[in-house]
């Protein structure tokens, strides 16, 4: 296993400085992440600096609650995408998933996904709000979309991602959908579980310290 592979180095902190995506692009180089996940603000700025790499310009929409209008959250995914996104990574509306509307949550992401087209789109559903059911029909909401990945935490919630949580998206979905587990993910041996349990993707902001523990290993 290559972990550095499966890893999307993550900087989504509202104080991050232009000196930190410089700092987090030169590592994600160096270390050959898979991608860098960033606010698109900074999209232009990292784009430059992994013009010439293979590093994946991953991008966070309606991000961290995911309660924006339908249009507003289409159009930040298609601005993203014009600043050089990759990917994205947007919240699912827990509001709408609680209050059982399950047609516009498909319909708001159907049309995130048809817009993208072949890019990823990865969808958060904050899996620490969630009974047991809701993350049930949550993952049955985004095979109906055509959604690339589920995701299961934007880190900024009362929890982050559980192997429990891992196990149970991947019995739901199977093939269907790959897996991204982010919050809390901060050393090598707990990476290397998720990956165990199913997960496809890592979202983390210690990529750096994992690498260098291995080195050390």
């Amino acid at each position: 296993m290559e972990l550095n592979r499966y890893i999307d180095h993550t900087l989504l902190k509202s104080t991050a400085t232009v000196s930190d995506i410089e700092i987090l692009c030169e590592e994600a180089i160096k270390y050959q992440f898979i991608g860098v996940c960033i606010h698109g603000s900074y999209l232009k700025l990292a784009k430059s600096i992994l013009k010439d790499s293979d590093v994946k310009l991953v991008a966070v929409t309606d991000f961290p609650l995911g309660m924006a209008q339908p249009k507003a959250k289409l159009e930040e995914t298609v601005i993203n995408l014009q600043a050089g996104a990759d990917e994205i990574d947007t919240v699912l509306n827990l509001g709408l998933l609680k209050s059982k509307n399950y047609k516009a949550i498909e319909e708001e992401l159907t049309s995130i996904k048809t817009t993208m087209g072949e890019k990823i789109l990865k969808v958060i559903i904050e899996t620490c709000y969630l009974t047991t059911e809701e993350k049930r029909v949550a993952c049955r909401l985004l095979i109906n979309s055509g959604v690339d990945f589920i995701k299961t935490s934007t880190g900024f919630g009362s929890g982050g991602a559980t192997i429990e949580d891992v196990k149970f998206i991947k019995e739901e979905v199977g093939n269907s959908a790959k897996i991204k587990a982010s919050g809390g993910i901060r050393d090598v041996h707990t990476a290397q579980n998720f990956i165990a349990s199913g997960a496809d993707r890592i979202g983390t902001s210690s990529a750096v310290s994992m690498m260098k523990a291995l080195k050390n290993q």
